[in-house]
């Protein structure tokens, strides 16, 4: 990992924890403790045998793997997301989805948010109408916010805390003590390219250790992209985690 991207995660990393000891969410927290224990296992193992692969050791005990994050903005979408979600459950993989409210009042996408709840993946808030939030006042940055937090919780019984600012911009003031905004380290410019191949081909190419993953779950060619990249990424034995966890480490 690069220095700026080093500097830019401890950032974070503190940001977030102020966030959680306003806000606790004792599951994060108890993920920290088995975490720290989960370390200290590791390094008597790596004393004891460091000479055992990385799946395991020869006692039984895995290792840590290293984690990387999966991430989708702009959803949710009708057609797209639910086979999106099929996927990810088929594969026991939890990603985090930066919605706009104006999507989850569309057809039936509230069951969407419902559904991405409670198969224990992280709801973010992408705003309301998918806004510059650089070029508003701050009370219309909040109301953006304030919105698409409102949906969410009303179907989830939970706010979101981490924002992902549309376009990587963030508003003027970022005076939301609730809230930490998220960038990315790769970005799989499937947007623009719209070709599964290329896509997979620049994420697995791009990702390492820690790296947080931009893609969007409306296209159908994101959708297969992300796909075949946790599979290929799995097989070289990464874990697939939710920003939040990786924000903690």
């Amino acid at each position: 990992m690069d220095t700026e991207k080093h500097i830019k995660r401890w950032m974070q990393a503190l940001a977030l924890a102020a966030v959680f000891m306003m806000c606790p969410v004792s599951a994060l927290w108890e993920h920290v403790d088995t975490e720290a224990g989960s370390r200290e296992r590791e390094a008597d193992e790596e004393e004891g045998d460091a000479g055992n692969a990385a799946e395991g050791t020869e006692d039984g005990q895995d290792r840590i793997k290293p984690q990387i994050a999966l991430t989708f903005d702009d959803g949710p979408n009708a057609q797209y997301t639910p086979v999106l979600l099929d996927g990810l459950k088929e594969r026991d993989v939890k990603a985090s989805f930066f919605v706009i409210g104006a999507n989850i009042e569309k057809e039936e996408n509230g069951e969407i948010i419902r559904r991405m709840h409670e198969e224990g993946h992280l709801i973010g808030n992408h705003t309301y109408h998918h806004v510059d939030l650089s070029n508003m006042s701050p009370e219309d940055a909040h109301r953006e916010l304030q919105m698409t937090d409102r949906l969410v919780r009303d179907i989830t019984g939970e706010e979101p805390v981490l924002v992902r600012p549309p376009f990587g911009e963030f508003p003027q003031s970022l005076e939301e003590p609730d809230k930490l905004y998220v960038k990315w380290t790769v970005d799989s410019r499937d947007w623009v390219t719209k070709n599964t191949q290329e896509i997979v081909r620049k994420v697995v190419t791009d990702t390492g250790e820690n790296d947080i993953i931009l893609m969007h779950d409306c296209y159908g060619t994101s959708v297969e992209a992300a796909l075949q990249i946790i599979d290929a990424l799995q097989e070289k034995g990464y874990e697939f985690v939710t920003a939040d966890r990786l924000l903690m480490e």
